[in-house]
């Protein structure tokens, strides 16, 4: 299998189903000029019919969106940082997660956005947010959140085929990431959960930007503690893959769900409501939680690597449940 970037990755994905389909054109603000370097080259490649710079107005952007893909396009918009979903979020929450319902299935919208979601780079409170909650909660859009360059690949290709529109998030500063990528048209089935780690003793359940850390946390508790920990990593947000959770913490019987969202109505609070709902009787011990205060990120590294998910964290939530 070839090693590649992050970045590389989703680069190639673009260019594969570009290619495969020529109704799939992409839009967003500079992807001509490639500021992430995920869409460079394409330009030059299918011609700027196809490749297309859009006004620095997120609210237009994700109307035009809308439009097009109602009439027969397959849409890629790239809206840089995933804050950047609030300013176009009208066409977002009214129009791209109800038209296929209010048209009674006669409008199908296949939008994938991509946008960069995280803090932990010094990018500030407009440019650090971890959104996952708010686009699951809308009920009509899919969400993939990918933490290697192989399932960012899969996912990309995953979304883009999809009829319905997809949220593809991608974790902030991990671009130079170097991974294997599967050979031929891989594709990552969307609501499947993938097991990084196998493991007995405890469940870790993450996402995106914060399965490396968790794998390295995983590491650690064996070495420190004896402790078997599995770590698996949801992949898709929406559809959700709870058997995978349930299954995994049936094993074991503890769990840590470690998540970059904001701790209220995070991903990690609603882990923990399925496994309290219908995988109560098989904990052992009560659900642990690590994620980012219910605070702005701040700009100051000092200020705001201190807020951020990190391995002595997930440490510390291990050893209160094997007391």
């Amino acid at each position: 299998m070839p090693r590649m970037r992050f970045i590389q990755a989703i680069n190639q994905a673009l260019v594969e189903e570009m290619e495969r389909d020529p109704m799939t054109i992409l839009i967003g603000e500079d992807v001509e000029a490639s500021i992430f370097g995920d869409t460079r080259g394409l330009l030059d490649r299918f011609g700027a019919d196809r490749v297309r710079n859009t006004p620095i107005s997120e609210q237009a952007l994700t109307g035009i969106s809308v439009g097009a893909a109602a009439c027969g396009r397959r849409v890629i918009l790239h809206m840089m940082f995933s804050n950047f979903i609030y300013t176009g979020f009208d066409a977002i929450a009214n129009q791209m997660a109800k038209l296929r319902l209010m048209s009674g299935g006669q409008v199908t919208l296949p939008i994938t956005v991509i946008a960069s979601y995280g803090g932990g780079r010094a990018t500030a409170a407009q440019h650090s947010d971890t959104p996952f909650s708010l686009l699951m909660n809308l009920a009509g859009v899919e969400v993939v959140v990918p933490s290697t360059p192989g399932n960012a690949k899969g996912l990309m290709k995953s979304a883009i085929r999809s009829d319905n529109p997809t949220f593809f998030l991608e974790p902030g500063g991990r671009g130079g990431d170097v991974g294997e990528i599967p050979d031929g048209d891989h594709v990552t089935p969307l609501g499947e959960a993938r097991t990084m780690r196998e493991g007995s003793d405890l469940s870790i359940i993450t996402m995106g930007s914060m399965t490396r850390m968790t794998l390295q946390a995983a590491t650690r508790l064996e070495s420190e503690l004896g402790v078997s920990a599995e770590v698996l990593d949801l992949q898709s947000l929406v559809p959700l893959d709870k058997a995978a959770i349930l299954a995994s913490v049936s094993k074991s019987g503890r769990a840590i769900v470690v998540d970059e969202s904001r701790d209220a109505c995070s991903v990690a609070s609603h882990v923990a409501a399925i496994l309290a709902d219908e995988g109560f009787a098989r904990l052992k011990a009560p659900v642990q939680r690590i994620t980012v205060p219910d605070t702005a990120m701040p700009y100051a590294p000092s200020v705001e690597l201190p807020l951020m998910p990190n391995a002595e964290r997930i440490v510390i939530a291990a050893k209160a449940l094997f007391p």
